[in-house]
């Protein structure tokens, strides 16, 4: 059975940072593409970051320069450091995984992932 299991959100300032993880289990999470994707409250769940097998990233352009996705292959485990937080930041995090190990130019598209995270909660304050 495929579990992913998100940790690491909270309240933070803007400006500060938080590191979320995402542990693996049933699952060879360096094998596939693996991404983190968020949902604010009234909107449509966003692709933040994606990782490739290979290790290659795709970013939203909204987080560029301020999040970094990384995996630790040892510990079946995914993360995303966010860094220069905003308030528009503010969502629930999930963690998602893919069938294949190429995320591709569609990387964002939600149907392209099997595996979902319970989510953990990200806010942001002014």
């Amino acid at each position: 059975q495929v579990q992913l299991v998100e940790s690491g959100g909270g309240s933070v300032q803007a400006g500060g940072s938080l590191r979320l993880s995402c542990a693996a289990s049933g699952y060879t999470a360096s094998s596939y593409c693996m991404g983190w994707f968020r949902q604010a409250p009234g909107k449509e769940r966003e692709g933040v970051v994606a990782i490739a097998s290979v290790g290659s990233t795709s970013y939203a352009d909204s987080v560029k320069g301020r999040f970094t996705i990384s995996k630790d292959n040892a510990k079946n485990t995914l993360y995303l450091q966010m860094n220069s937080l905003k308030p528009e930041d503010s969502a629930i995090y999930y963690c998602a995984a893919a069938r294949y190990g190429r995320c591709g130019s569609n990387w964002y598209v939600i149907g392209n992932y099997i595996y979902w995270g319970q989510g953990t909660q990200v806010t942001v304050s002014s």
